[in-house]
């Protein structure tokens, strides 16, 4: 039974300009294990659109090209890719040997591509160079060999996989007169190992080597002669599996390629990775800043403590101002003044309202609290020196103990304690002396003497403020007639990390924080807002390194042109073509993104130890979180900008490919 048979093969081009060119018309012949064929013909006969057609390499043919009983013009994709890995090897005149590989990687390609295990593939390799008098020289690169070794190479690369035919196209035409010789003898051993062996040429002399010549002349076969009988012995095939290529082997295949040219793609992952870097630095810049403000804000408070307000009438109402009448208009800039002053009745607590605080899961206690705002009614005089109180508040545990400088918090109605500045310009030995305090209690106004017990100094309480205790406060309204309802409450629980979900239930109940809590959030907004503006505008070098990218790639598919057609012709598939394209832009991609996460890291340090010496804060936040970020997405944007280049390569015609010099 016949390897291979041709019946009526006929291929026709479309022309440029219209109308159609007959390459081949209507050849027939069949071959069979163990021949030498030479398939002898001038340029432009016919005779490598044949070679085209057999070895696989272009299916859109007439007539019939009959493999192991079925049409090659029929063959699924699949079924070609396997035709090529396991049936079909190629001697190329010009030896398309892979620059980057050493001649293990290029002789072992096609099990690569066939993803067969690399001690298997190598040992297979070694035993086939060896065979063709190359190993010493197996670790070298194609460039440092000689002509007459990089086609031995190119005939162990096309045994590898031990096939049933190897097409040889015009083997010997880049060689010497001697070293075509010793290239004939080694095509004719291997055909007299029960191989059929196709060989383009259109050397007479090289077709006297050979046990069969075809003769094709304008697309016709116009002779058949039989020179010599070989004399060939029948081995056993190696029973090599063959299976699609792993993405692992791609990675690989594509770090072995990126190797080759480091240089390049290192200078080209320095520049993506500024975008990432740029990015990545105003996150951690934002992040620090505002972790900064939080905890100085926070510092300033105890951690297990609560501050509870009841909505302001502003933060309340839902009505438009321009649809609200003037008598409305004036009533709410009456509320609005009370309750920034803390007179307003609507921002008491009731009872009602306390009990459903200290209701709240995890509170353990609660505290009555008072705090108002006035503008020049309330004053403190020592001897002959006064000043203004902007502030009256009562103690809580809120206040922490650090905040007290000088003295102690006051303990009974007849003590206060006054901030420090506010002291200052009484008297230096203000300390447990007594104090003339006139206040505004309801519609009456006050003067009273208080002994001074402590110093408060915080720079979150910015300006004069008195302290009273609540049951003073108290007992000083009731005293005037006036009824004291506590306008802050204070919940209290054993565990500080239980603060954060009491501060959220408040709030779904309807109340609000302390304006420390309120200007925090306030303040974050605005920095969150801020970080983000400048890591959009950062982020636009994200898309001039995507372009580079994309470039660059590009530049790779047209300078590995004939390499794709070699792959191709040695069975791999779109998809291989594609993923190893993909995984060298992933590895840029991965290579900037670490360099920018550590140039960040780098300038995160010198800039922290700068504001460190400075204004004693770290305003660099670095975490792991943003490094991953920043990794992720330089990959992810060098991934996309490889899309277009690998699609490209995968769709490379492989005969076309082949002829790109």
């Amino acid at each position: 039974m016949p390897v291979m048979e041709l019946k009526n093969v006929t291929k026709t081009y479309k022309m440029a300009g219209g109308g159609t060119f007959e390459a081949l018309r209507g050849i027939s012949a069949s071959f069979e294990a163990g021949e030498l064929v030479a398939i002898v013909g001038e340029s432009g006969s016919g005779k490598s659109t044949l070679m085209n057609a057999i070895g696989g390499l272009d299916s859109d043919f007439g007539g019939e090209i009959i493999y192991e009983g079925k049409n090659l013009r029929n063959f699924s994709t699949q079924e070609l890719v396997d035709y090529h890995k396991k049936s079909i090897g190629f001697i190329f005149q010009n030896f398309n040997l892979i620059s980057h590989l050493n001649l293990i990687d290029n002789v072992s390609m096609a099990m690569t591509l066939s993803n067969v295990s690399e001690d298997f593939r190598k040992k297979r390799a070694k035993e086939l160079l060896r065979k063709v008098g190359l190993e010493k020289h197996m670790y070298k690169k194609p460039d440092q060999i000689s002509g007459g070794q990089k086609q031995r190479v190119a005939i162990a690369r096309a045994l590898v996989n031990d096939p049933d035919v190897i097409i040889a196209d015009e083997p010997t035409g880049a060689l010497d007169a001697e070293t075509t010789d010793t290239i004939l003898d080694m095509i004719r051993e291997i055909a007299e190992e029960g191989k059929l062996v196709l060989m383009v040429t259109h050397s007479d002399k090289v077709a006297s080597h050979c046990s069969r010549v075809l003769r094709i002349d304008n697309g016709e076969l116009i002779s058949d002669e039989q020179q010599l009988d070989l004399e060939y012995t029948e081995n056993t095939r190696e029973d090599i599996k063959v299976k699609n290529m792993s993405m692992w082997k791609a990675i690989k295949l594509a770090f072995l390629n990126m190797k080759a040219k480091l240089g390049r793609n290192l200078l080209v992952a320095l520049g993506s990775s500024i975008g990432i870097m740029s990015v990545v630095l105003m996150l951690a810049l934002g992040k620090g800043v505002t972790s900064y403000v939080s905890s100085t804000m926070k510092s300033y408070t105890n951690p297990n403590i609560t501050e509870v307000h009841k909505k302001s009438s502003t933060q309340q109402t839902t009505k438009n101002p321009q649809n609200m009448s003037r008598e409305e208009i004036a009533k709410q800039q009456q509320e609005n003044m009370a309750a920034l002053t803390g007179s307003g009745t609507n921002t008491g607590f009731t009872k009602k309202d306390i009990e459903k605080l200290s209701k709240i899961k995890h509170v353990d206690r609660y505290q009555k609290g008072y705090s108002s705002f006035s503008l020049g009614t309330n004053t403190v005089k020592y001897n002959n020196k006064q000043a203004s109180l902007m502030m009256l508040q009562t103690m809580s545990d809120s206040i922490s103990k650090s905040s007290i400088v000088e003295g102690k918090a006051p303990k009974n109605n007849h003590e206060i304690m006054l901030d420090r500045a506010t002291a200052d310009l009484l008297g230096k030995n203000i300390l447990d002396k007594e104090v003339t305090l006139t206040l505004k209690i309801g519609e009456k106004t006050i003067t009273q003497n208080f002994k001074v017990t402590g110093l408060y100094e915080s720079q979150s309480q910015s300006s004069s403020t008195v302290f009273f205790t609540y049951a003073g406060l108290q007992d000083l309204y009731k005293t005037n007639q006036e009824k004291l309802l506590p306008n802050v409450v204070y919940l209290h629980t054993a565990n500080k990390d239980n603060t954060k979900m009491i501060k959220d239930k408040v709030k779904d109940l309807g109340y609000t924080g302390s304006m420390q809590e309120q200007m925090t959030e306030m303040f974050t907004k605005m920095l969150n807002i801020i970080t983000w503006v400048l890591t959009a505008i950062a982020a636009v070098s994200l898309v001039v390194s995507a372009i580079m990218i994309l470039v660059v790639l590009n530049i790779s598919v047209v300078e590995r042109t004939k390499e794709i057609g070699v792959l191709k012709a040695l069975g791999a598939r779109r998809k291989d073509i594609r993923r190893i394209f993909a995984s060298e832009a992933f590895l840029i991609g991965i290579t900037s993104g670490a360099i920018g996460v550590v140039v960040t890291y780098v300038l995160g340090f010198f800039i922290n130890n700068f504001t460190k010496a400075a204004f004693e804060v770290n305003v660099v936040s670095m975490t792991t979180k943003y490094a991953i970020a920043g990794i992720v997405i330089s990959v992810v944007i060098s991934m996309i900008a490889g899309i277009l280049p690998s699609n490209r390569a995968s769709k490379l015609d492989p005969v076309e490919a082949l002829r790109k010099e």
